[in-house]
């Protein structure tokens, strides 16, 4: 076992490629989904919570506020098609792929293929329900970033493996 696997701390993994955060500011697997958040393309106060199941494939789109996107009837709409689009970005398309269990050739793992793999399906009724939990996991994330530097702990990150101070 290496040291990592003994310790109390996660691993941080960086991201596959660098990616921007306006359209897409939360992408994470989790829960047997992908899903997060993904900014409106023609509101700047509204953002949608999209996910997609692992392995079914169902999704779902919805505002903040809980109302269901327009786009996302029997189809992927643009914010779930910009969401698989910036996962791959982040954990690389081979990850995206084998969490999703979506079966595409080694090759042709991309952003693209993948939503070509997956774009039939119809979305099940209890892919909705993830919206609350996600968003505010979001709200959570953008909390820390209002933090001001500072050496004192923060007791809800403990988790998190501490930095080396840079000279």
């Amino acid at each position: 076992m290496s040291d990592w696997e003994r310790s109390s701390t996660a691993r941080v993994i960086p991201p596959a490629r660098p990616r921007k955060l306006a359209k897409v500011p939360f992408v994470e697997l989790a829960d047997g989904r992908l899903q997060g958040v993904v900014s409106s393309g023609s509101d700047i106060g509204r953002v949608y919570v999209s996910s997609v199941a692992a392995g079914t494939f169902a999704f779902a789109c919805s505002t903040n506020n809980n109302r269901p996107c327009g786009g996302a009837r029997g189809s992927f709409c643009n914010h779930i098609i910009a969401l698989i689009n910036e996962s791959v970005l982040q954990y690389g398309a081979e990850r995206v792929v084998r969490y999703l269990k979506a079966e595409i050739p080694a090759g042709d793992a991309d952003g693209p293929a993948l939503v070509a793999a997956m774009r039939s399906t119809r979305p099940q009724a209890d892919a909705t329900k993830a919206a609350a939990s996600v968003f505010s996991r979001f709200l959570r994330h953008l909390a820390y970033l209002e933090h001001g530097p500072v050496t004192a702990p923060l007791p809800e990150m403990h988790f998190f493996p501490p930095t080396r101070a840079v000279a």
